[in-house]
C-alpha cells in the first residue's frame, strides 16, 4: 500500500512544488514506484515535470468532477518509476463545481483506492490555500510535509498550519500525521536560520508527549541548501535529477530521501545525520484566529 505524503503550506513561495517534485523523484530514484499528484491550479507541478495539463486527455480535475472518469485514465509517465496526475486551469473551478455534492473531501481519496497498490509513494502537491483541494489531499494522506524557509514570520504561519491538520484530523482524517518539516532555500550560517531551527526543534521535542498530530514531527534531515540550479530546472520541465544531478540542489534531495526512508523503516526516531555544509565556502545564491504558539513567532 503507499505512503501518502501531503506538501503543504498555506504560504507560497517557500520551495513547495520544488520540493515536492524533487523529493519525489529522490525516492523513484532510491527504487520506490512513485506517483505525482497536482492539486494546485497554478499546476506549477505540472509544469515542473514537462507536461502540459490543458493538453491532457484526463487530469485531477476530471477526476473531481466526473465521476465516471478512471484514475488510471490519469496516469502520465514522467521517468523510470515516476508518474503524474496532472493540473489544468480548470481546477480552479472544481471547488465551485463541487459545492453541493455529499462526500466532496474524499473523491480522490476513494478513487486512489484502485491503484493504490501500484505505487510505494504518493506525492501530494497542495495549493497554498486550505479549501476543498486541500481538504481532498488531506483526506488522503498518511502524512504531511511542510516546507518553509528559517524566518521568524514563518513560524507564525505553521502553528497555524498545525491547527488547520488538527481540525481535519477531528473529521475526515483521524490517522493523519505532521512528520517533517522541510527547510528550503536554507542559509544555515546565519544566525536567524540557527535561532528559528532552534525554535523549531524545541517546539516538536515539547510536542512529544502531547496528543497533537504533530507529536511525531521533527525537522528533516538536511536543509535544502540555496542552489540556482533548483530554479532553473523547471523552466526545462526537468527534475533536478534529470537536470543536473551533480548539482547541491540533487544532494539535498537525494540527502533528504534517505532521511525520509530511514526514518520510515526504523521509526519516527531514526534520523540520517544531516549534511555538513561549510559556511565560509556557502555563498547564498538568489532565486526565485491566534496559531498554536512557537516560540520566536510573532
Amino acid at each position: 500500500m503507499a505512503r501518502v505524503i501531503a506538501m503543504l503550506n498555506q504560504k507560497g513561495g517557500v520551495g513547495k512544488t520544488t520540493s515536492a517534485v524533487n523529493l519525489a523523484a529522490a525516492f523513484a530514484a532510491h527504487g520506490h514506484r512513485t506517483c505525482l499528484i497536482d492539486l494546485d491550479p497554478q499546476a506549477h507541478m505540472t509544469l515542473h515535470v514537462g507536461l502540459d495539463g490543458d493538453s491532457i486527455d484526463c487530469t485531477v480535475y476530471d477526476l473531481l468532477v466526473d465521476p465516471q472518469r478512471s484514475i488510471e485514465d490519469a496516469i502520465v509517465k514522467v521517468d523510470e518509476r515516476l508518474d503524474a496526475i496532472v493540473a489544468e486551469t480548470d481546477l480552479a473551478a472544481a471547488e465551485t463545481e463541487l459545492a453541493d455534492q455529499s462526500g466532496r473531501q474524499d473523491i480522490l481519496a476513494r478513487k486512489f483506492v484502485a491503484i493504490a497498490d501500484q505505487y510505494d509513494v504518493v506525492m501530494i502537491d497542495c495549493p497554498p490555500s486550505l479549501g476543498l483541494l486541500t481538504l481532498n489531499a488531506l483526506a488522503m494522506a498518511d502524512e504531511v510535509f511542510v516546507p518553509m524557509q528559517a524566518h521568524f514570520l514563518a513560524l507564525q504561519g505553521v502553528g497555524k498550519l498545525l491547527e488547520t491538520v488538527g481540525l481535519v484530523c477531528q473529521s475526515v482524517n483521524p490517522e493523519l500525521e505532521v512528520t517533517g518539516v522541510v527547510l528550503c532555500m536554507h542559509e544555515k550560517q546565519t544566525n536567524l536560520a540557527r535561532e528559528v531551527v532552534d525554535d523549531l526543534d524545541t517546539f516538536f521535542t515539547e510536542s512529544r508527549e502531547s496528543n497533537v498530530p504533530w507529536r511525531h514531527c521533527r525537522v528533516l534531515q538536511p536543509p535544502i541548501r540555496r542552489n540556482i540550479k533548483l530554479a532553473e530546472a523547471p523552466s526545462f520541465g526537468q527534475t533536478i535529477f534529470q537536470y543536473d544531478p551533480t548539482c547541491r540542489g540533487a544532494e539535498d534531495y537525494t540527502a533528504l530521501a534517505e532521511d525520509v526512508i530511514a526514518r520510515w523503516q526504523h521509526g519516527p526516531e531514526s534520523q540520517s545525520p544531516p549534511a555538513t555544509v561549510d559556511a565560509a565556502t556557502e555563498a547564498p545564491v538568489d532565486v526565485d484566529s491566534e496559531p498554536t504558539e512557537i516560540s520566536g513567532a510573532s
